[in-house]
């Protein structure tokens, strides 16, 4: 099989999803390469949470049949307190999110190829010229992008990405119904979307609650491999800590788990580097692109898609130019309207999941005394919103994180 085409994508998730839609729309030909079978698709790839928000699903045309439940406020949970905040939300469907996609960027024009196992980059003179995929076939077009996740198949073998093992984030979600979403001690999560700081469920990371309807939820831990998380392992599979938290809450006796509902991602918390090279671009979490403060993906990869599909409108616009320098186009991009500020959100990320439990108590004290204001320029990274909000006891803390910064 040699086929030729403008862009070729590997990986239907939502940021190469996105990036065949925008190109397709522009009249251009695309082809999407995904190593799951069309039918039962998405099942190996159907591990996102779901959690984002109405501005995402209006900036890309998202129908609502493909949310689970709107919800109106956000909680942030410590071991003895929590703060809440109301801020609009939406829990997806992921796999109907996905499919949605599918749909819409085949009525775009873009063409599918499930099935396809994409092997190695095609590499002439330096350009990325396509794909070979498992068992010989090869794909060519003019760009190349690399949507396959975590794994950045094609991303790593032409040295654009280089990916952190130590920062990996790696979580687990199930679904249920029987929870108590409003027991008395606890914070209200009926119409909420909660994250849980505590190193006793989740060590150098975070779980959470997202009310799906009803007396149902999404239920999930993710882990950091940082200092934090080694100091608190204790031989523990992701799947161990969640059970025993789902032992142990209250809001779980009652619960039960709903058909073989079983969600499992990883993602890397570091901050990209170059994120192009002559006729390839990587997008979404291949970048990687996740939120490094609450995990938030869903968002941030769609904007990486549509950025990338500027860029290939730039390129093949008024004849072909996939040169490094103009498709470098998508890295000044993504750093103006994918993840502004990302190097003090890191900062922060690692700061967060560093400090003690203790420290999130406070910190929901804080959090609970805060103008809003403030609240929302931290969490874009702003440094002096970010020092309100420091004390005096976090000194010891700033200096391990700046020697473990500095000494690689």
């Amino acid at each position: 099989m040699e086929r030729d085409y403008d862009v070729v994508v590997a990986g239907a998730g939502p940021a190469g999803l996105q990036c065949a839609r925008d190109v397709a729309a522009r009249g251009y030909d695309v082809a999407v390469l995904e190593r799951e079978d069309e039918d039962g698709f998405p099942s190996t790839s159907n591990k996102s949470t779901g959690g984002t928000f109405p501005s995402m699903m209006a900036s890309f045309g998202i129908p609502d049949d493909v949310v689970m439940k709107f919800t109106d406020k956000v909680v942030l949970e410590s071991p003895n307190s929590h703060y809440t905040q109301e801020h609009p939300g939406a829990v997806l469907e992921f796999a109907d999110f996905k499919n949605f996609l599918v749909e819409d960027a085949r009525d775009k024009g873009a063409e599918f190829l499930f099935g396809t196992q994409v092997a190695k980059p095609l590499v002439e003179d330096g350009t990325v010229t396509g794909v070979g995929c498992a068992g010989g076939d090869e794909i060519t077009a003019r760009l190349t992008v690399d949507a396959t996740g975590p794994g950045a198949v094609l991303a790593q073998k032409v040295g654009v990405i280089e990916l952190e093992r130590t920062n990996q984030a790696v979580g687990v979600e199930y679904e249920y119904e029987g929870v108590n979403l409003n027991p008395e001690g606890y914070a209200d999560l009926r119409g909420a979307m909660m994250l849980r700081l505590d190193h006793g469920i989740a060590p150098g990371g975070y779980a959470w609650i997202f009310h799906t309807g009803d007396d149902t939820a999404k239920v999930g831990v993710c882990y950091i491999q940082n200092e934090r998380y080694h100091d608190f392992d204790d031989g523990n599979t992701i799947d161990d800590y969640l059970n025993e938290w789902l032992e142990d809450d209250p809001r779980f006796e009652n619960a039960v788990r709903i058909d073989d509902s079983n969600h499992r991602g990883s993602a890397h918390i570091q901050e990209p580097g170059s994120m192009s090279t002559a006729g390839f671009m990587a997008v979404g979490d291949t970048v990687p692109s996740v939120d490094p403060v609450w995990g938030e993906g869903i968002n941030k990869c769609m904007r990486s898609g549509r950025m990338a599909a500027v860029t290939a409108d730039k390129c093949l616009t008024a004849g072909i130019d996939v040169s490094e320098e103009t498709v470098s186009t998508y890295d000044d991009l993504w750093h103006e309207e994918v993840a502004p500020r990302v190097g003090s959100r890191l900062t922060m990320t690692r700061l967060l999941y560093l400090v003690s439990n203790d420290r999130y108590d406070r910190l929901m004290k804080d959090l609970n005394s805060a103008d809003e204001e403030t609240l929302k320029k931290a969490n874009n990274g702003n440094k002096r919103a970010i020092m309100k909000l420091l004390h005096l006891r976090d000194i010891p803390t700033l200096l391990k994180f700046g020697k473990q910064r500095f000494t690689g």
